[in-house]
């Protein structure tokens, strides 16, 4: 079978994409934490259908209840749903911390924050497919944000569904920071990881038993890389006062905490059953989606992703062959704290003129359809 040609160097591709920082004047203008005057009631659990995909998977002992995850649900303001999907860690609601009432803004909001005591990939998609139906019966086609391992997660679920013929009914598609399979952590020969995440990943993706000493190495990585976006104490202050940097930093730590053996095994091990986009980078097998898709790298992903990250070189030197309505480009701070992996917490003025720029595009053209 033919196969589509990569054209040019990740690393040309990258260095060609325009940068964009906010003026310092409008950094809090973006900051979009919280209510001061009238806190927003928390949010509700969303309730699945009865006899969905997912109840037939536990039915059937496909999947076990500890695996099952937790989406939480916002009533927003406006006509687009927006469904997170997260990283390793934080969770969503995490995650997107500083950007929720922006994204309230543009309709309801749907987090999904994976189990702490397991993880179950085909359980997770059948959750994501239940709430799809939910929302088609409603009118409404969401856009789906995945954040790193999330990202992952969302491309092998598009994936699944173009192998069996079908488009989901989505509004549009942003990526940050993918991470879609083992070589984008670890190196594809075999050596020894240049990154941090990458060394303290590989353990769990081998063929051994990961021991508790090894777990609690991990856990220790992740309080670092949390720790260490807090420690730019100018930036910090510029986007959330220092109660809600002190209730994001005990909920992050705490989800760290939580995360049982078991949870912490299932979660990094479901990594290896992720195809890499490179494996189905062949006609007949995309595009994986007609919606609109945005790509954001960050400038410091070496921090992160391994030097040859697959999904890395294949999104942004083809972007458009797995979504043909699509753009790639890299959050950079120009001259400030460097953008890290998926930093939509302590980045997030950096992110949101692109957040902002992709719904107002999408609800250009939402008018346009029904002009």
């Amino acid at each position: 079978m033919q196969t589509l040609a990569l054209p040019l160097p990740v690393h040309s591709i990258l260095s060609s994409f325009d940068y964009f920082t906010p003026p310092a004047p409008l950094r809090m203008f973006f900051r979009t934490a919280g209510r001061r005057f009238r806190p927003r009631p928390p949010a509700l659990l969303f309730s699945p259908p009865a006899h969905g995909r997912a109840y037939t998977l536990l039915a059937e002992g496909r999947a076990e209840t500890r695996q099952y995850a937790e989406i939480r649900h916002d009533v927003g303001f406006g006509t687009t749903p927006t469904i997170v999907l997260g990283g390793f860690i934080p969770d969503a609601t995490d995650s997107i911390f500083l950007m929720r009432n922006f994204l309230l803004r543009q309709g309801d909001l749907y987090c999904v924050n994976y189990p702490r005591q397991g993880f179950n990939m085909d359980l997770l998609f059948a959750q994501l497919d239940d709430l799809m139906e939910n929302l088609q019966r409603a009118g409404r086609k969401p856009v789906i944000l995945a954040i790193s391992f999330g990202a992952g997660l969302l491309l092998e679920w598009l994936r699944r569904n173009r192998m069996e013929g079908r488009f989901p009914a989505i509004e549009g598609v942003v990526l940050v920071s993918p991470v879609a399979c083992t070589e984008d952590l670890l190196p594809a020969c075999g050596g020894k990881p240049s990154t941090l995440l990458g060394r303290a990943t590989k353990p769990y993706l081998g063929d051994s038993p990961v021991n508790a000493q090894t777990i609690e190495k991990s856990r220790t990585v992740f309080r670092k890389m949390f720790d260490a976006g807090a420690q730019n104490k100018t930036a910090v202050r510029a986007i959330m006062t220092a109660d809600e940097l002190v209730g994001l930093h005990r909920s992050v730590l705490g989800t760290i905490a939580d995360i049982t053996a078991e949870g912490a095994c299932e979660r990094v091990q479901s990594l290896k059953h992720l195809q890499s986009p490179s494996s189905y980078f062949k006609p007949g097998l995309l595009p994986l989606t007609h919606a609109p898709v945005l790509i954001l790298y960050s400038e410091k992903e070496d921090s992160v992703l391994d030097p040859g990250s697959p999904t890395r070189f294949a999104l942004a030197a083809a972007h458009r062959a797995y979504f043909p309505v699509s753009e790639c480009r890299v959050v950079s701070s120009r001259g400030g704290s460097a953008v890290q992996h998926a930093s939509l917490i302590f980045h997030c003025t950096h992110f949101l003129p692109f957040f902002s720029g992709f719904y107002r595009r999408m609800r250009r053209t939402q008018m346009r359809k029904a002009a």
